[in-house]
């Protein structure tokens, strides 16, 4: 295996500015690893390996000729199969989007080209977004490069296992319910979810629109942090997208990348390691806790509250959204349209029920009853009120708590069909993630242990609103100290 995929995207990047590398052997380098590992691992779904080496060899054209400086030029990427790249077959890995190629590119996407960097393509994920496991794609299930016999978490877990396995240098997933932070934890990589509205959400497929959210998914906190500051900002395009004073310091997250978390103070819920949770997640994460303590960080155990009423009102609030958003993928305008049909209605019936997958029905047909005259106020409209009451008791911890420290998920990565059998308890395994998403807070993933099987362990630190900042700075130090202290493995593919 090449040298140039055990380097961070930030160390390549710097590589190829100085001329020690160039982006055409870079992405060869990934290209003939895909090559190598992908039969196993099914990361990706579409790979442009043509349009790849064409851009890395612009990249390299404008790197010389001193037009292109930024941290990624250069340096290949992946994509989620949920973000419009122009030309690019754009699916969400569903039948129903297996022949959509889109006009136009997701506003992050195009700030990462515009940035020089390449896209490799775009990586599996479940269906629509919807799932925990990357087992639900219409292109077949992505493996845990770790032990291939498990699930890479999800939905973003192509965008996890390429980083985890060498096949990208970085990536970009989604994160509506944990879909970012819970396959980072899976596959022993770091993700960042940002602030509801810090990332355009313009051309990435909507699944829940008042909780999607796009992020990076990268080797270590400085890539995440570096990526996140290329692609946030206001987009006029999304009517979502936060605009913020003083915009340019605040999206200065590198300048957190600082191993310094003195006086920090740090609230660990004592709701979080209640009954459910394994052993050896609930160790890992306190005696990450006791790190960063050891650091000069104030660390109390505090209670949160709401946490059991996360789960039934995200899934309530989330699949409602789905039912209106999917309800556009009908065989008339764009994507799948039954071979044979009586009438429109029919055509419509067959369709939808030839081209989504099971989980995907689950999830409409959820939706659409709590939606429905006589249950939207029993079941919809107290969904927003829990919502509301989960914001304010993460307001009042805010105000006595810089960050938040939990683990990502109650397990490591699960064995392959253990979930798909029993949804309630794929669902159930959301349960540290889905309230960041109904409160619309930054949250970082980053591997903080071990399971006895040698899985890799999630550390979950949240943060208030729009402080990206302060989950970057801890998660840094503590990264800092796990690598000087432990031996940092890595997926064995």
């Amino acid at each position: 295996m090449s040298d140039l995929l055990n380097l961070s995207a930030v160390e390549l990047g710097k590589k190829i500015a100085a001329g020690e590398t160039t982006s055409v052997e870079a992405t060869k380098a990934y290209l003939d690893h895909i090559g190598e590992v992908e039969k196993d691992i099914n990361a990706y779904v579409t790979l442009d390996t043509e349009g790849a080496l064409k851009a890395a060899e612009e990249a390299d054209r404008k790197i010389k000729e001193g037009t292109l400086k930024g941290p990624f030029a250069g340096v290949p990427v992946a994509i989620k199969d949920n973000m419009c790249i122009e030309g690019m077959l754009t699916s969400c890995s569903s039948h129903i989007l297996d022949n959509f190629y889109p006009t136009y590119t997701a506003t992050a996407v195009q700030m990462l080209i515009d940035g020089g960097a390449v896209i490799l393509g775009h990586t599996n994920m479940d269906e629509f977004a919807m799932g925990s496991t990357t087992e639900t794609s219409y292109f077949g299930p992505t493996k845990n490069p770790w032990d291939k016999t498990r699930v890479p978490g999800g939905s973003s877990g192509g965008s996890a296992a390429g980083v985890a396995a060498n096949e990208c240098a970085i990536a970009l997933g989604s994160d509506t319910g944990g879909s970012i932070r819970q396959p980072a934890s899976f596959c022993g990589v770091t993700g960042i979810k940002p602030t509801y509205g810090r990332v355009s959400r313009y051309g990435l497929i909507a699944y829940g629109s008042s909780l999607d959210q796009i992020g990076p998914l990268g080797k270590n906190v400085e890539d995440c942090a570096t990526m996140l500051e290329v692609i946030c900002g206001h987009d006029p395009k999304d009517s979502t997208s936060a605009q913020e004073e003083n915009a340019k310091e605040n999206i200065d997250f590198t300048s957190a990348l600082v191993d310094d978390v003195k006086g920090m103070k740090i609230g660990v819920p004592r709701d979080y390691f209640l009954e459910g949770i394994d052993e050896d997640v609930k160790k890992n994460v306190l005696n990450a806790a006791e790190v960063l303590k050891a650091k000069g960080a104030i660390v109390e155990e505090f209670d949160l509250g709401m946490v059991e009423y996360a789960i039934p009102a995200y899934y309530v609030i989330a699949c409602a959204e789905a039912s209106s958003n999917l309800e556009r993928f009908d065989g008339v305008k764009y994507g799948y349209r039954t071979g044979e049909y009586t009438d429109l209605h029919n055509m419509y019936k067959k369709t939808r029920s030839e081209g989504f997958g099971s989980e995907v029905k689950r999830r409409i047909m959820l939706g659409s009853f709590v939606l429905s005259s006589g249950y939207y106020d029993a079941y919809y409209v107290k969904a927003l009120r829990v919502k509301a009451l989960i914001k304010q008791a993460f307001d009042k911890a805010f105000e006595k708590y810089d960050v938040i420290l939990g683990p990502v998920a109650p397990t490591t990565a699960l064995k392959c069909g253990e979930s798909l059998s029993d949804p309630i308890k794929m669902y159930l395994g959301d349960i540290y993630t889905v309230s960041v998403n109904l409160a619309g807070l930054p949250g970082i993933s980053l591997p903080c242990g071990y399971d006895k099987n040698g899985l890799p362990v999630g550390l979950q630190i949240l943060g208030q609103t729009f402080d990206e900042k302060s989950i970057i700075r801890a998660a840094y130090s503590f990264e800092k100290s796990f690598d000087e202290n432990n031996e940092r493995r890595r997926a064995e593919v």
